[in-house]
């Protein structure tokens, strides 16, 4: 079947209101949570096939995280739906008003290669939750993996309702011309400024979940070795191919000794022999195993920097007495590199940052609450956390996305079920009273009276 068949199916299954009841969708979401972990083994399977990622990484990172979104949704989708009373006002005398969210339509999921299940499907679930029919097009870089969610999803699910399309850039291309009700777009920068003027064509609505660099700030009073525990595991999961990876770290000059022989013997403690355990995901193809590669100098090394191109890994490796000119810090690494500048001047550090492009995720390791305060408040950024890094993600309850350069919109919990409606605004009234002083002929004294109802 042809995409714009697909299209038209999902277009026209749409129309029939059928995804707009709750008890529908809760049921959808259980058949998808069921068939799932029924599949479980061929998606580890998969996923192993494509860059060496282990079932505990994969439940932990990936799994884990789709079947608690969709536990959440199932249990808050009806709450969500219902009209939302709120206040009318005297102008409108006798009246009530009231919010109706309502799903808007077909929907386009574009997913990313570095968590290729949790970030394809996750965002298909907000849509699915929201009443929406959803096309989800998966990364073609993670081949086995796009193969088996195709397999699964497209056997169990009509097409007209939930469907899978792989492919590369021509089935992308094609997808990005139709006329969706809302594309959501999870990738590079650069790609998510093609998503954006296609769907400009269109006026289609989108959300944009892309990269950036995310600083690290380690303050003076930080917690050394929990500090450099927190930070290995976050940096080097999943090879540091993370959206959300603490990219660069900021750490005050005078622990800088200190902190760098902490994150040395952690790396040492939980990593000597990972790669040989299977512990340690590889790089996801040669180009960005060449580009990682280029980014390591031999004079900045403070440790690490082996690697094999044939098995594309590169293993933990730490930078430092870097600059912010040096070629590692001008785009973000995506890899399992771990850029470390010292800084004697909190408030010069905060500008540096500023002067960059606003930032997915940043970073705060301290127990002074004034500094905390202090970077939160100057660093406008996605989101982050205080003395852990990555973790937020995990919280329903909050939401996940970028700002500026590093992404439009949110999803997770709440805030996935809000990015896939429209909230439709309703004034409601009866008929047995008006009041006349809205109506012509005009005079001072009902200026008068509209004056007060309204200010």
């Amino acid at each position: 079947m042809s995409i714009q068949n697909i299209f038209e199916q999902q277009h026209h299954f749409f129309l029939t209101n059928q995804t707009k009841d709750t008890d529908f969708r809760i049921a959808q979401l259980r058949q998808l949570i069921k068939i799932l972990k029924a599949h479980e083994q061929e998606m580890y399977d998969a996923i192993y096939k494509d860059f060496g990622k282990s079932e505990f990484e994969t439940y932990a990172t990936e799994l884990s995280i789709i079947y608690s979104e969709i536990n959440h949704f199932v249990k808050h989708i009806k709450r969500w739906s219902k009209r939302q009373r709120v206040s009318t006002g005297l102008v409108h005398f006798p009246a009530k008003s009231y919010i109706i969210p309502e799903p808007l339509g077909n929907t386009l999921v574009i997913g990313a290669w570095n968590y290729p299940y949790q970030l394809s499907l996750l965002p298909a679930i907000s849509a699915l939750a929201a009443g929406n029919t959803v096309i989800l097009k998966p990364s073609e870089l993670t081949k086995h993996t796009s193969a088996v969610m195709a397999k699964i999803i497209n056997t169990h699910f009509d097409s007209a309702y939930f469907c899978v399309i792989e492919g590369g850039v021509k089935e992308a291309t094609e997808l990005l011309t139709l006329s969706f009700n809302k594309i959501f777009f999870t990738g590079s920068t650069s790609v998510g400024k093609i998503v954006y003027q296609a769907a400009a064509k269109n006026l289609i609505p989108v959300t944009l979940e892309l990269g950036s660099k995310s600083p690290t700030f380690v303050l003076a009073d930080a917690d050394i070795p929990m500090t450099a525990r927190r930070l290995v595991w976050a940096k080097y999961l999943n090879a540091g191919q993370t959206c959300v990876s603490p990219d660069y770290i900021l750490v005050d000059e005078s622990i800088q000794d200190q902190f760098l022989i902490a994150l040395k013997a952690e790396i040492e403690r939980t990593h000597a022999g990972s790669i040989e355990r299977d512990n340690y995901v590889r790089i996801i193809n040669t180009d960005h195993f060449d580009r990682l590669k280029a980014l390591i100098s031999k004079d900045k090394l403070f440790y690490g920097g082996a690697s094999n191109r044939d098995e594309r890994w590169i293993e933990p490796t730490i930078l430092y007495k870097v600059q912010a000119n040096d070629a590692v810090m001008h785009d973000e690494i995506f890899g399992p590199i771990l850029p470390v500048l010292s800084f004697t001047d909190l408030e010069k550090a905060i500008q540096e940052v500023k002067a960059k492009p606003r930032p997915l995720a940043c970073y705060v390791y301290s127990n002074n609450r004034s500094s905390i305060n202090h970077i939160l408040e100057s660093i406008s950024f996605g989101g982050g956390a205080i003395n852990d890094s990555v973790m937020h993600l995990i919280n329903n309850n909050l939401p996940f996305g970028g700002v500026g350069r590093s992404g439009i919109g949110s999803y997770h919990g709440k805030a996935g079920f809000d990015t896939f409606s429209h909230f439709k605004g309703i004034l409601q009234k009866p008929f047995w009273f008006e009041l006349p002083i809205k109506y012509a002929p005009y005079s001072k004294r009902k200026q008068k009276i509209i004056k007060r109802l309204l200010e």
